[in-house]
């Protein structure tokens, strides 16, 4: 158990990395709308990744996340902030599972 939950960490990690990779392009191109389009699409297949490896709950758990209401006109901040919370997810979720103690330990 704490072989695949150290897998299904691994592979949140990449999707960490790829999420930031979104974010840095977005910024240095100041295109919130492509931005937006290629977290949707991320999103996308993220919770597909964590349906098949982390299970419903945690797949769930993405799906639900939406940023709050925003009161900029930044579109950048508004874009970060919306990146933020998917990021926040997954890191305290890969955390979670790394922490895990394998249910024979004792």
């Amino acid at each position: 158990m704490s072989d695949a939950g150290s897998s299904v960490a691994t592979m949140i990690d990449q999707q960490v990395k790829e999420l930031d990779g979104i974010e840095k392009r977005t910024i240095q191109d100041f295109n919130t709308t492509l931005g937006t389009e290629r977290v949707g699409q991320w999103k996308i297949r993220t919770i597909a990744l964590l349906q098949q490896h982390a299970g419903q709950a945690e797949a769930d758990g993405l799906s639900r996340k939406s940023p709050g209401m925003s009161f900029t006109n930044d579109l950048i901040e508004e874009f970060s902030d919306e990146v933020e919370c998917y990021r926040s997810y997954l890191v305290t979720l890969a955390k979670r599972l790394r922490a895990a103690v394998p249910p024979n330990a004792g």
